[in-house]
């Protein structure tokens, strides 16, 4: 049976571990900040077969317990023509992860049963093999690597033992569309909505947020700031965002992804109040969202970190930059 690739979150988690073995990185070259590690095929990549179409669950074969190289190589399968991704960017992709000792599957994405997993191009946040992997590709490519224990799980293997100590990976991804760290939502502006929070944007696109001075509306309001043209983002879809939320009872910003660069989450995973706010929109849109009590922090008696109470209304400012959802038939 398949193993889900929330995996990613999981392998996330390890990078940390793997970073205090004893086994070192093999990469053949680092990227340092904005530098695009542009992996080489060789040998042991070129000697792993795949077939089957993209974005779908692949055919992979080698020949288990033989490869080896010095460095982590990367033979690309199928090329895109899509645009190129870049350290720090959010990349969805279809991957399967073996253990290219025992051939078994370490982790294997949905591949349209659920949405994309979206990665960050960072390898301070995911396994540098991963990270290799995708990154100076392009969209629309299928790659094939072979992962250095170094670049893997290092002497430490996975906690979930799939991978021993200083056993290599075997890593076949798909790069279904990337979204850039300085990324902003390209919609058409709109004109501002009545009665709705001012957001006036900075050079670099964050916001600055007016609270009216008024009582805050009893239920949900949406306006859209940019109108985007891209798909419509559907209710299970895992998205791509940059967003502010404010309260309207104090003005004051209690979290942000700008500065940071984009974030991902599925929709399932957010107070309904944000969820709804989304689902329906064009992806490229920005939109600010008036979120009630009872659709936000109400339910959880507030959110005291954020200095959210359980009577306060939220806004966000949201830029809506991808979105990933369901692609599969239903079983049946």
């Amino acid at each position: 049976m398949r193993k889900s690739l929330s995996l990613l979150a999981v392998i996330a988690s390890l990078v940390s571990l793997t970073a205090c073995s004893s086994a070192t990185s093999q990469s053949q070259a680092l990227a340092g900040p904005g530098e695009c590690a542009d992996t080489s095929a060789g040998t042991a990549s070129k000697a792993i077969s795949v077939s089957g179409d993209f974005g779908r669950i692949p055919e992979v074969t080698f020949a288990k317990g033989t490869l080896s190289a010095e460095t982590t190589e990367r033979t690309i399968v199928a090329k895109g023509d899509g645009e190129r991704v870049d350290p720090g960017d959010t990349t969805f992709v279809e991957m399967s992860i073996y253990n290219a000792v025992t051939g078994s599957i370490v982790a294997q994405t949905a591949y349209g049963a659920s949405p994309a997993t979206a990665i960050v191009v960072n390898d301070q946040k995911y396994l540098k093999g991963l990270v290799r992997a995708v990154e100076c590709t392009t969209v629309g490519t299928r790659v094939a690597a072979f992962v250095t224990a170094g670049d893997g799980f290092g002497s430490a293997g996975s906690s979930d033992g799939t991978v021993q100590a200083d056993q290599p990976l075997v890593v076949v991804a798909d790069v279904l569309s990337t979204v850039h760290s300085d990324a902003k939502a390209d919609g058409v502006p709109q004109e501002p909505v009545a009665g709705m929070p001012a957001v006036e944007l900075d050079s670099a696109g964050r916001p600055t947020v007016t609270i009216p001075e008024a009582a805050a509306p009893a239920e949900l309001q949406v306006a859209v700031l940019k109108q985007g043209d891209g798909a419509v983002v559907q209710p299970d879809a895992e998205v791509i965002i940059n967003y502010q939320g404010v309260n309207w009872r104090t003005g004051e910003v209690f979290d942000e992804s700008w500065g940071n660069g984009p974030t991902n989450f599925q929709l399932s995973a957010v107070v309904q109040g944000f969820s709804s706010a989304i689902a329906g929109q064009h992806i490229g849109s920005q939109i600010v969202a008036v979120i009630p009590p009872d659709l936000g922090y109400g339910p959880a008696g507030g959110n005291s970190q954020a200095g959210i109470e359980a009577d306060d209304t939220i806004v966000f400012v949201i830029d809506i930059l991808d979105a990933s959802s369901t692609t599969a038939p239903a079983a049946g």
